[in-house]
């Protein structure tokens, strides 16, 4: 008798972006680790390392990120979503599982290389996997649930995080946190296929998916850098994420030592406590992929939709220069949590921008190469972050944070354009400058 075919369900899209979303979580609760434990580890009695060694250390997180988000890109754009998402999780599952093993700087840069480099694998991996599923007006929504993973993640983190640390040590918490990602990979690997290929997947839905010209997941081959980067769509990506990037970096790498070392906080305290400004990234990341598609089916553009909701999360990010100057450090995380509302708010709709612009084969390449800006110009902010705080304090670094989004909202702004499909046959257009809301 032949086997029966599967029944189609309605809403298979929301199972793979939940996926995606769970992912973005554990990738958190990974990276998270590091900042939560190093005042454990850090101190004299046990690793002896400084905050300035520290710093050093985010910039080797930082540095691989930036080597892996192009090649990433690249080779999910080649390989697919399915092989590209194993590849990464299996790499900063085993990495975050080999910091439990670290005895001195040298151990831990190395295990924070590895996890760095198959983390950034998850961002432009991400962008293609929404790309491939949801209609244009429902990506910015698709973006902001797999974004609001990261600050799941951060606000599971803390608690989780000390108290394993307070249970079994933080040796054996960097351990626990490294196998949740095994975990996920055989739901993923269970569940995960393209749309044209899933066994689920209805015929109205795939029509729904491709509404608006969605791109198809086809075998076609990707770009060649060089060519995208004849593009000035690619190079405002590139720029408002090297801008505005360091600012979610800085308080990824910096809130618990910020909390402890400046606001005098205990790690009982920051357990309790740090969760809350990730608590509002999650609902800004929400609330700006909802109000961005929610304008769309309204009748706007997405070129009126996207830039409208950046520009009013960049409005929202220099709080974080009222946090410098905070009485109370409740207070402080208060202003701080605007701004990490603003920046979610902000991203959900920036990363949008390479499956506005461009097809799927060029998608995880481009977002890619976003990803890259970001992590250069974090880079260098870490660095300037980890001398600032050893020799004044950190006041100036809040300061400059605070300035970094209406810089980076402005250079979008004037290199992106239009925001609509770009045909790579044609010759690329010169960079200039088209209207900051043009319809």
């Amino acid at each position: 008798m032949p086997e029966a075919a599967p029944r189609t369900r309605p809403g298979v899209r929301w199972t793979i972006i939940s996926l995606i979303f769970f992912a973005t979580a554990i990738n958190y609760v990974d990276r998270q680790s590091i900042s939560l434990l190093f005042p454990v580890f850090g101190r004299p009695s046990e690793l002896n390392i400084t905050p300035l060694e520290y710093s050093r250390i985010g910039t080797v997180l930082l540095l691989a990120y930036m080597l892996s988000q192009s090649i990433s890109g690249k080779f999910y754009d080649r390989y697919g979503s399915r092989i590209g998402f194993t590849v990464s999780i299996v790499l900063w599952s085993l990495a975050a599982m080999g910091q439990s093993l670290i005895v001195g700087l040298g151990s831990f840069a190395a295990a924070t290389f590895l996890l760095g480099f198959g983390e950034a694998g998850n961002w432009p991996g991400a962008a293609k996997v929404v790309a491939e599923w949801f209609p244009v007006r429902e990506r910015a929504l698709g973006m902001a649930i797999f974004n609001s993973g990261a600050a799941l993640g951060s606000v599971v983190a803390p608690p989780l995080i000390v108290w394993l640390q307070l249970r079994l040590g933080w040796r054996m918490a960097f351990f626990c946190a490294g196998t949740l990602g095994l975990f996920w990979l055989v739901a993923w690997l269970a569940l995960y296929h393209t749309p044209e290929t899933h066994p689920r997947v209805s015929k109205e839905e795939l029509r729904l998916i491709r509404e608006g010209g969605a791109p198809r997941a086809t075998a076609q081959t990707a770009p060649r850098w060089r060519t995208l980067l004849r593009y000035r769509q690619v190079w405002a990506i590139v720029t408002a994420r090297f801008l505005v990037d360091p600012i979610w970096w800085l308080f990824v790498l910096w809130l618990p030592e910020y909390l402890s070392k400046a606001r005098g906080m205990s790690l009982k305290q920051i357990g309790m406590f740090a969760w809350a400004p990730y608590l509002a990234a999650a609902m800004g990341s929400l609330f700006g992929g909802w109000l961005s598609g929610r304008m769309i089916a309204a009748g706007a553009s997405a070129n009126r939709a996207r830039k409208t909701v950046v520009v009013l999360a960049a409005c929202l990010m220099p709080a974080g220069i009222l946090a410098a100057r905070a009485e109370s450090p409740l207070t402080a995380l208060g202003f701080i949590a605007i701004v990490l509302f603003g920046f979610q708010m902000w991203i959900s709709n920036v990363q949008t921008l390479p499956s506005d612009f461009f097809s799927d084969s060029a998608v995880g390449s481009v977002a890619g190469l976003g990803g890259t800006g970001a992590a250069v110009g974090s880079i260098l902010f870490t660095l300037t972050t980890g001398w600032v705080v050893t020799h004044l304090s950190y006041a100036p670094v809040l300061v400059v944070a605070g300035l970094l989004a209406p810089a980076g909202t402005v250079a979008l702004l004037l290199l992106a354009g239009n925001i609509q499909r770009l045909d790579l046959g044609r010759a690329a257009p010169a960079i200039k400058y088209s209207g900051e809301l043009q319809e």
